[in-house]
């Protein structure tokens, strides 16, 4: 249920006014709309116990310092920037998320079912869940904690930097520069396409992932990649440890530090100096 028993119902109402329905607790929005000429920010801030329901966002930061709260099948507009900021147990469904930094330093909180175009998305946050949805953002989800992704189709750039502690599966990730510096990651099922993979990642793993791009995985640590295709990767492995299982060939490997790879075929292996350990094994089939 959107609504509780004991919550107050506003009905299409429309509101422009600044801090419309501040510190509200225990209210249920349907049909509303917070747009208009008073150009007022802020509605629901420092409130608590809100549902939302087929309403419209076209004003600035409508849920800042809240606790509980829902959003279901409603709009926010590219106008509606910072929409959800310092808040918690939040579950948004179905919901277009259009508004430049859209979700930062929340905790808590459950995407399903949602349209995110969104620069600077999900910054700083921690306990997040995003499903069956479509991103498309600049620096997604950068220093967030407890994540998990499951089938969402990603587009940008610098996704998940510095995130710790992830679970991505079954997505398809178009995204240069991503999960740099990212700490205790599992990516499993996924189609990766981008330059520069998860240069100076920890403890991160790929499993059955289908993996496109120039230089991927440098500068890495405990780095694992389990039964993965590695499609127009060149100079890749530079200064990493690393066990990989590759299932198909490989233009070229760089400078392994220390660790295995497995691999069919390999066009170059670049070893600079006796310092690079690693071992690379062609198991040519």
């Amino acid at each position: 249920m959107i609504k509780g028993d004991n919550m107050r119902v506003i009905k299409n109402k429309r509101y422009d006014e600044e801090r419309a329905l501040y510190e509200s607790d225990g209210i249920a929005l349907e049909g509303c709309s917070f747009c208009g000429e008073a150009d007022g920010e802020s509605a629901l801030k420092e409130s608590k116990n809100v549902s939302a329901l087929e309403c419209f966002f076209d004003l600035r930061y409508p849920f800042w310092h809240d606790t509980g709260v829902k959003i279901y099948s409603c709009e926010m507009t590219e106008k509606c920037r910072a929409a959800l900021w310092y808040s918690k147990n939040i579950e948004i469904d179905n919901t277009k998320l259009h508004g430049v930094k859209a979700l930062r330093e929340c905790e808590n909180v459950s995407i399903e079912k949602c349209s995110i175009v969104s620069s600077e998305f999900g910054w700083n946050n921690k306990n997040v869940t995003i499903s069956n949805s479509l991103v498309n953002s600049e620096y997604f989800m950068m220093n967030s904690k407890s994540l998990h992704f499951d089938n969402i189709k990603m587009e940008g750039k610098y996704s998940f930097q510095y995130v710790e502690d992830a679970v991505i599966e079954n997505s398809e990730l178009n995204t240069k520069d991503a999960l740099w510096h990212a700490k205790n990651v599992l990516v499993k099922n996924c189609i990766v396409n981008g330059e520069y993979l998860g240069w100076y990642c920890e403890n991160v793993t790929f499993e059955n992932c289908i993996i496109t791009g120039t230089q991927p995985l440098c500068y890495c640590r405990g780095l694992r990649l389990v039964n993965c295709e590695m499609h127009l990767c060149d100079l890749a492995f530079e200064r990493s440890e690393v066990v990989a299982e590759i299932t198909t060939p490989v233009i070229s490997i760089k400078n392994v530090l220390k660790g295995k790879i497995t691999v069919p075929c390999v066009d170059k292996i670049i070893k600079d100096s006796d310092n690079y350990k690693g071992v690379i094994e062609v198991n040519k089939k």
